[in-house]
């Protein structure tokens, strides 16, 4: 029975080489497999209308393209959204181990066009009386946990991944937001037999996130890339994407809390807090954020995880810049934005040359390792600050990082000015004590605080409050 079914999409492919007018595309697959597919659709209202697709490569591919249309043709947007690899293998009588690799190719690319189909203009209202939220699944325990929640807590949950970036020198393995991270958040959601859709941002995060990431390396400032991202980018886009899907409200795994006057406040596991990565957001859209692990600690999620039984309950933590996965910064920086070594020199506060950089634009503020020379007392030396159109790094001893008072740009206060008693100058950082200045361009610290790097976000607290932000300048 299997053969009778793959031979059959085999020789009479389904809709293979049909382009419905309007309709949006996804492709999986290319060169370093040799297999491509790509599926077309279209979507009105809350169901596929319509669909195709071509394919080259070996056979199983196009077996896989053609079930594919067999299966979302004509059927609800969130009934396609339950298509993965394991329905596309089914639908073909069960593939052998080497031929499963078709039903992955093509259901990467089933959800990529749908994905684009919805953006493009769907509209899918939540049943009459139910709650619906959005959840945004990045492949880790912590976004399954929150679909978990909200699912137990009565809402109808429909996941999206954002597939962020793509690059051959990026480990996809090691990052939240590649084309390997966004099959294993799909896996995760189907098996908890929720709809999955995959929203590509890939565009949009290059220029709103990766490009001043580069531009601002380039002025010699120490950007906040996760900060912008949150801020500007990625939230902003699945909000948009939760009213095509007649989702209320968008719930996340970051552990955050939400405070009595519907600003963010600092999550119960102040050593997991996500709060100041999550700074930016405006109030309108917190008002429709949920933060189901904002009162959890870790342990306590993978506890959850591992008594529902999902596989991603042990799965480590990311730890770098998600486009950062698998290459290390300065290669990042020569390879995207023309940063390579440029050698200069490391010189003391009075001028004198006490050795030789790398380049001035991949040191920052605080920074030790890199920084060879000891100097003339043996003490380890700490970047002090950059010159890029010098190309100089200026280093002394730790004690003169220390700084009590910062200047500031950009500054955002949620209500009045007088109501900022601290700050926080690092993510992970404890809250100094903080005032504005009567002019709003400088931050005040009741204590030094050492290491602060200009281009760096300032959040402005009250009590365990984000009451505010602002851009650390070089002024």
């Amino acid at each position: 029975m299997a053969d009778e079914r793959f031979e059959d999409h085999l020789t009479y492919p389904r809709g293979r080489g049909v382009v419905p007018d309007g309709a949006c595309s996804g492709a999986a697959g290319g060169a370093a497999c040799g297999d491509l597919v790509t599926i077309a659709l279209t979507v009105a209202g809350d169901r596929v209308t319509a669909a195709g697709f071509e394919a080259s490569g070996c056979g199983a591919v196009i077996a896989a393209g053609s079930a594919v249309v067999e299966l979302v043709s004509g059927a609800p947007v969130l009934d396609a959204a339950r298509v993965g690899s394991r329905e596309v293998a089914a639908a073909l009588g069960g593939l052998s181990v080497g031929k499963l690799h078709a039903a992955d190719l093509a259901s990467d690319a089933l959800h990529r066009a749908l994905g684009a189909a919805v953006r493009a203009g769907a509209a899918v209202p939540a049943p009459a009386g139910a709650e619906r939220t959005l959840v945004a699944m990045s492949g880790g325990v912590d976004s399954a946990v929150a679909a978990l929640l909200a699912a137990e807590g009565g809402a109808e949950v429909v996941t999206v991944t954002l597939e962020l970036w793509a690059d051959e020198d990026h480990d996809g393995s090691k990052s939240c937001c590649s084309a390997d991270a966004v099959r294993g958040a799909r896996s995760v959601a189907h098996r908890m037999g929720l709809p999955h859709l995959t929203l590509d941002l890939r565009a949009e995060f290059r220029a709103g996130v990766v490009d001043p990431w580069l531009g601002a390396h380039a002025a010699g400032l120490t950007p906040n890339p996760c900060v912008r991202c949150n801020g500007h980018v990625r939230l902003d886009a699945m909000l948009d994407y939760a009213d095509r899907l007649g989702a209320a409200t968008l719930t996340t795994g970051h552990y955050a809390r939400k405070a009595q006057d519907g600003l963010l406040r600092v999550a119960a596991d102040v050593d997991k807090d996500q709060s100041y990565m999550l700074a930016r957001l405006d109030p309108g859209s917190i008002a429709r954020l949920r933060f189901p692990l904002g009162e959890l600690t870790k342990p306590a999620v993978r506890t959850l995880a591992a008594d529902a039984e999902l596989p991603v309950a042990q799965k480590p933590d990311s730890q770098d810049l998600c486009f950062l996965a698998g290459t290390g910064r300065e290669a990042f920086l020569a390879r995207h934005g023309g940063l390579g070594e440029r050698p200069g020199d490391i010189v003391d506060r009075a001028g004198a040359v006490l050795g030789r950089h790398r380049g001035a634009h991949a040191y920052t503020v605080g920074q030790r390792r890199g920084v060879v020379t000891t100097g003339g007392t043996g003490e380890p030396l700490y970047v002090l600050g950059t010159d890029v159109r010098a190309n100089t790094v200026t280093v002394g001893p730790r004690e003169a990082l220390a700084v009590r008072s910062l200047p500031v740009e950009d500054v955002v206060v949620h209500g009045a000015p007088a109501r900022i008693r601290a700050a926080r100058l690092r993510s992970h950082a404890a809250p100094v004590a903080a005032s504005l200045s009567a002019d709003g361009g400088e931050l005040l610290l009741g204590d030094a605080f050492a290491g602060v790097a200009p281009g760096q976000l300032a959040v402005l607290m009250d009590g365990d409050t984000v009451a505010g932000h602002a851009t650390i300048s070089r002024r």
